[in-house]
């Protein structure tokens, strides 16, 4: 039940059984999904020559019958139009099409009906309608990531898309892995509620004979929930590994731009960072920073040992043995080279921001109590002229989410220092935010200081010490993980869609987060699926955020609802 494997396999079979040359032909999302799943040197293996946009290929008149055109797109009208314009002045051999979710039946004959030269050879579904980032992490990139925070009423059509793209992308991942899941979803959220019930509608009712895999054991459990519910994960910064990067640089499908950045070699301008193709990485990525550095320069030694060694070449024997050795040779030193380039990179932003200092207060803010020392260590980073302005309002926030209901006058004056100190800040932000995540709108006890049990739980971890300060929070989906696993899920909280109720406990538990997951959560279910509980968690959500994106979401729904408002 791995989410890699899965689209792995889809497009393994999508290319092996075509022999010849090849055009692989995508379309803006699903370039992604194949972008993730399979390298370049993959591809051209599978002897695919070319790989085009579906929308770009059109504007091209020059035939190239010698090839034969492998399409693999969503089901979408507009894609379907492409393809009929394709079909009627045909460029390529021949054409297999792929989709990678369920078809209508009118879209078929339309297709049916634009091949008159008879050159499409099959048309088949092949679930992938996600993005696999890791074995146990999915996104589904949707750009318009800031709707769930809008009332239905504000832009009736935008919801229902944002919603629809939810829906096709659920279906899709339990397609691929062949089970109909028990669906839950958080209470407070009419976003989550409304996809759960169109998901169990689709499962369920319109399209049961495709779900009805005829399983024996428990069903997998799907839980929909909120972004809202946890707003402080995603503002929070970052130590480890892979959440480091795309706080501090950003992570595009497995895909980090150098551009920008000073004097970067011209093979690294684009740098790749995957767990299944980078065995450094694979295994560092949950590291924290101290770490990581200190395993960089591991590398750094075994790699002048091997060029060491490789200095004495008396023989051609040795000779050939060197050249033998070359390609693994070269391919280590692209790896030692890349993460060097990181690493360096992110030590210079952590300086020049100052974000140890940030941190540790962001830190303490999110784990542990204290209000006056809170108030003077955040007064003193809006002062401090070497603080960022994003690091001003992202300590602000977290400081009005804990403290709200505690110390409303202090907030205003916070409120109007962060306005005269950030040029750019928009006023009412964090209002917003609070409007949208405050503690009225949250279901989980997002600070453990509810009940006596977790304030006894933070009291035994603080005694135990913290290895390492800047890494003690953990995300509310952490006790979610824990609450499922214990069968401590509360039916009020997350009650269950139908009738359709879980027999016993889930083997596979599918956590959609409507509004976007992040890399801490994503560690924290890769590691607790390590520790083999007998339960296994996958983690999805409509987009991968950073701190950058969680405002940028939040500034658009502002926008969107002050304009709105004026209208009504």
């Amino acid at each position: 039940m791995v989410v890699v494997t899965a689209v792995r396999d889809y497009v393994n079979r999508m290319l092996q059984d075509i022999s010849g040359m090849k055009v692989l032909v995508l379309d803006s999302q699903t370039v992604s999904v194949v972008s993730v799943a399979y390298s370049q040197s993959e591809l051209l293996q599978k002897e695919v020559f070319l790989v085009e946009l579906v929308d770009s290929i059109s504007k091209s008149k020059e035939s190239m019958s010698h090839l034969k055109a492998v399409y693999f797109l969503r089901p979408t009208s507009e894609n379907i139009q492409f393809l009929r314009r394709q079909l009627t002045n045909p460029r390529f051999g021949e054409y297999h099409l792929f989709f990678s979710n369920m078809l209508k039946d009118t879209q078929i004959h339309l297709l049916a009906d634009s091949d008159e030269h008879e050159l499409v050879q099959q048309v088949q579904e092949f679930y992938a309608d996600f993005v696999p980032i890791d074995p146990y992490h999915f996104t589904l990139n949707i750009p318009s990531n800031h709707m769930y925070m809008l009332p239905a009423v504000v832009d009736p059509p935008s919801l229902q898309h944002f919603c629809d793209r939810v829906v096709d992308g659920l279906a899709a991942v339990f397609l691929a892995l062949k089970r109909r899941p028990v669906i839950r979803y958080q209470r407070t959220s009419d976003t989550a509620k409304r996809i759960a019930q169109e998901t169990a509608k689709l499962m369920y009712q319109q399209e049961s004979g495709l779900f009805d895999f005829r399983r024996t054991e428990i069903s997998p459990l799907l839980l929909i929930v909120d972004r809202r519910d946890d707003p402080v994960t995603p503002l929070l910064n970052q130590w480890t590994y892979q959440a480091m990067v795309h706080e501090l640089i950003g992570i595009e499908d497995n895909k980090v731009d150098l551009r920008n950045i000073g004097k970067v070699s011209k093979d690294q301008q684009e740098i790749v960072l995957s767990s299944e193709q980078d065995a450094f990485f694979k295994s560092n990525m949950y590291e924290n920073f101290g770490d990581i550095g200190m395993n960089i320069k591991r590398m750094v030694d075994d790699f002048q040992q091997v060029a060491k060694s490789n200095q004495s070449i008396q023989t051609i024997e040795d000779m050939a043995k060197f050249v033998e050795n070359y390609p693994e040779y070269r391919k280590m030193h692209g790896n030692v080279s890349k993460h060097v380039t990181l690493v360096t990179e992110m030590s210079k932003i952590v300086e020049e921001r100052k974000l140890m200092l940030v941190s540790e207060t962001e830190q303490e803010l999110a784990c542990n109590g204290g209000q006056g020392a809170a108030l003077e260590a955040i007064t003193n980073l809006l002062y401090n002229d070497s603080v960022s302005d994003i690091d001003r309002l992202r300590v602000v926030m977290l400081y009005a989410l804990r403290y709200e209901k505690e110390s409303p006058v202090q907030l205003m004056q916070l409120f109007n220092k962060l306005a005269s100190r950030s040029a750019k800040y928009k006023p009412g932000l964090v209002q917003f935010l609070l409007k949208q995540a405050g503690v009225d709108k949250r279901t989980g006890d997002l600070y453990g200081n509810r009940d006596f049990l977790s304030i006894a739980r933070n009291m035994a971890r603080g005694l135990k010490g913290v290895e390492n300060v800047y890494t003690q929070h953990q995300p509310l989906l952490f006790q979610t993980i824990e609450s499922i696993t214990k069968g401590r899920l509360r039916d009020v909280d997350f009650p269950y869609v139908g009738n359709h109720f879980q027999q016993g406990r889930p083997q596979d538990v599918i956590i959609f987060i409507v509004g976007g997951t992040t890399y801490e959560e994503a560690r924290s279910v890769a590691l607790f699926n390590a520790s083999n509980t007998g339960v296994r968690f996958i983690l999805g959500g409509s987009a991968i955020l950073n701190s950058k994106r969680f405002l940028k979401d939040l500034e658009e729904a502002q926008r969107i609802a002050q304009s709105s408002s004026n209208v009504i």
